[in-house]
């Protein structure tokens, strides 16, 4: 994936400049590398103590990321944004989030044990553990998968234009997290193998999952600062957006009633 560098100066103005008034840093640890990542408490009286889990795109901690949490938290939610690569290890540039993302995808266990240590981390902040659901965008959607695909404690996952793929050596095991994936129609970064790939991973798994897609949407679509050109691969838009949005509220619902 390859954003203009036009759009990665806006995306890094635009985190140097939001107050995330909401959002407090949390800083933990995997061994010696420390980490650093966003809690969000709902406010006092809330019924409500599911936790959501945020896992961003592939560079890493990004004001997409922190909205998310923010609006979560506004919806009676507590909220966790997880650093998977480490404090001292946010990516200058695309290049470096390349290298990151795709360093997590190959060790794929190493990518799961940085989503449980901030798991962890959202329960230290007051979600209850038994309503426990994990969001991702892009590289995060992929992890939000990984964390199905090995059963975490959560009720369900869900990915938005995340990649799906599975290394065909591993094996398919029954997976018992309800997954939503919310695909743009026109996502070339995850082809269509990819997805059919999954789909019969998931018949194999016997999940119960729901794959949605959104019509002129490529990778991206709920990123503000992917620009709106489809031509580049990764792009904004705006209905795909909301629609993705309300489909994951809608099940919120669904698995923790």
């Amino acid at each position: 994936m390859k954003y203009p560098k036009i759009y990665l100066a806006v995306a890094l103005l635009l985190m140097s400049t939001l107050s995330f008034a909401q959002l407090r840093a949390v800083n933990y640890a995997d061994g010696n590398q420390k980490l650093s990542g966003f809690a969000a408490k709902p406010k006092a009286g809330s019924k409500k103590k599911a936790g959501i889990l945020i896992l961003p795109a592939w560079m890493g901690i990004d004001a997409h990321a922190k909205t998310s949490a923010e609006e979560l938290y506004a919806m009676g939610y507590y909220a966790f944004v997880a650093d998977i690569y480490g404090a001292d290890k946010r990516p200058a540039d695309m290049k470096g989030a390349g290298e990151l993302a795709g360093y997590y995808k190959k060790n794929i266990a190493e990518y799961q044990k940085r989503i449980k240590l901030a798991l962890d981390q959202l329960v230290k902040a007051g979600a209850d553990p038994a309503n426990i659901a994990v969001i991702g965008y892009c590289f995060g959607g992929t992890g939000a998968v990984e964390a199905a695909r090995e059963n975490f404690p959560v009720k369900g996952i869900v990915s938005f234009h995340g990649g799906l793929s599975r290394d065909s050596s591993r094996t398919v095991n029954a997976i018992k997290p309800k997954l939503l994936i919310l695909h743009g129609a026109d996502d070339n970064y995850v082809p269509a193998p990819e997805v059919a790939a999954f789909q019969n991973e998931m018949r194999k798994a016997k999940a119960d999952w729901q794959m949605t897609y959104y019509a002129n949407s490529v990778h991206s679509f709920t990123d503000p600062d992917a620009g709106t050109d489809n031509s580049k691969g990764a792009a904004y838009n705006e209905k795909a957006a909301k629609r993705s949005w309300k489909a994951m509220q809608v099940f919120f619902d669904e698995i923790f009633n």
